[in-house]
């Protein structure tokens, strides 16, 4: 009995004793498309299913793994319900792939990662194994309405966030591409100079004027600069993805100022010679007030014609007479080439624009002298209120762009706050997810490590009964024999 004991012992010391959650080493006997069977020196094998091995769902393990080969694993459960140990291969590789996704954090590296799947939140990648999240939010630096172009894509992505207990690795494309731009922006800030005639496309259109991308920087287009002409709306010269050729303004502050007024398409610089006073010139009625009518003879070169100077008659006001639009005829009278001022007349034209049946009076010719002697005047008076308006104009306008860009930034701010809230709530779904498996793993576990002791005792107090059953049996056969020489001696 000693020696079989003994013998029990020695069976029970050459079998090693393994837990869930440890990582042993072990050898490849037998090989399935869809199952690993390991011998890990225990008294039982260990088995890894394809999931336990790779994410591929279309890899047939017969084609990466062999018979003999070595392979590390993690032991999921002494007892998978067979008798067997449920091991996991891919978890090994996820957690040298997070140690390594960690380091990157740490160092702030940038990694290539692949898109697996693509969610209403944003993207999920791999890289080497570990899976990284990157919300939808910071995949571009603008709004990137359609994910599904990146699915099978590789990224450059920098993590951000690394707590893998939570399942919560989050990467970040916005950062590396305005970090780019930047560095691009710099550049090409550094080679622009005033005066520098550029190419660029129209990224955006407000009422104030139109962002333009030089290659990486923006700059504004006013409407005030969009032409030598009067421009009403920015959107009829200009749209969105329109190629346009400009030059550099201005700079001042990163800001920079374009402008298509060319300095040699400036129509004052001949206007000198075109519109010299007793010229006879033809324009369109572009606008008009009660002192007269802005007659516009081309593309940023407008005149007034007083209302004294529309007709010998008298004109009570421009409006009687003419409609904006309405392309005549008229005299010049007075240029003046410094303050780029124009004045017409058609007092002396046989086709007077007053009908003949008006009827002329007496008050009306004195009234009519009355204007004519208050033309300067008015004059003065209009073209300082045309001043005062530009200036408004301007003012409004800056308080238009203040306004677009302070909408801008209020709309990023409130989808960068969705987003994140968005990344809460799923992580906190996730996380309650994961806890529930946890427990619910660590409760079956422990069932049925309870239950393989139970067994082992139960085998134990077996070959303990059979020892005594065997042993009693031994004796009543000895005291029998004895008894049976005792009465052959008699």
């Amino acid at each position: 009995m000693s020696e079989e004991k003994s013998f029990d012992q020695m069976i029970d010391e050459s079998i090693k004793t393994i837990r869930t959650g440890e990582i042993v080493d072990g050898t490849v006997i037998s090989v399935k498309p869809d199952e690993i069977v390991l011998n890990i020196g225990y008294k039982s094998d260990g088995i890894i299913t394809k999931e336990e091995f790779t994410n591929d769902a279309s890899v047939d393990l017969t084609t990466v793994v062999s018979v003999g080969d070595p392979l590390q694993v993690k032991i999921l459960k002494v007892n998978d319900g067979d008798g067997q140990v449920a091991l996991s291969y891919k978890r090994i590789s996820e957690e040298k792939a997070n140690k390594r996704v960690e380091e990157a954090f740490e160092n702030k590296e940038v990694l290539t990662v692949k898109v697996e799947k693509v969610t209403t939140g944003g993207l999920i990648t791999t890289f080497e194994g570990a899976k990284i999240f990157v919300p939808a939010s910071l995949v571009s630096d603008t709004f990137e309405k359609d994910l599904d172009k990146y699915i099978d894509q590789e990224i450059e992505v920098i993590v951000t966030e690394f707590n893998p207990r939570k399942r919560r690795i989050i990467g970040n494309r916005r950062k590396i591409l305005q970090a780019t731009k930047n560095e691009r922006a710099k550049e090409l800030l550094a080679s622009l100079q005033v005066n520098d005639i550029v190419e660029g496309e129209v990224k955006s259109v407000t009422g104030f004027g139109a962002f333009i991308d030089l290659g990486g920087v923006d700059g504004l287009l006013h409407i005030s600069e969009m032409s030598w002409g009067r421009v009403d709306s920015p959107k009829s010269i200009v749209t969105v993805g329109d190629k346009i050729r400009v030059f550099i303004k201005s700079i001042e502050d990163n800001k920079i100022a374009l402008s298509c007024k060319f300095p040699d398409q400036n129509p004052w610089v001949i206007a000198k010679e075109k519109y010299k006073p007793g010229n006879i010139v033809t324009g369109k009625v572009a606008r008009m007030a009660d002192f007269g009518a802005f007659i516009e003879l081309e593309a940023g070169i407008d005149a007034l014609l007083h209302v004294s100077q529309i007709s010998k008659k008298h004109v009570k006001k421009p409006s009687d007479v003419l409609k904006v639009g309405q392309i005549i005829d008229a005299k010049v009278v007075d240029f003046k080439e410094e303050e780029k001022k124009i004045s017409l007349s058609r007092r002396d034209f046989e086709d007077d624009l007053v009908p003949d049946e008006v009827v002329e009076t007496v008050v009306d010719d004195a009234m009519e002298q009355a204007e004519n002697a208050a033309g300067e005047a008015q004059e003065l008076a209009a073209e300082a209120a045309e001043e005062v308006r530009e200036e408004i104009t301007e003012i409004k306008d800056n308080v238009e762009e203040k306004a677009e860009e302070f909408v801008e930034e209020a709309k990023e701010k409130v989808e960068d706050f969705v987003e994140e809230a968005k990344d809460k709530v799923g992580d906190i779904v996730e996380d309650v997810k994961d806890k529930a498996e946890d427990v619910v793993a660590d409760a079956k576990a422990k069932v049925e490590e309870a239950a393989n002791e139970v067994a082992e005792k139960a085998e134990e107090l077996k070959d303990k009964v059979q020892d005594f059953v065997e042993g009693v049996q031994e004796k009543v056969e000895d005291k029998m024999i004895d008894d049976i020489k005792g009465d052959d001696a008699k």
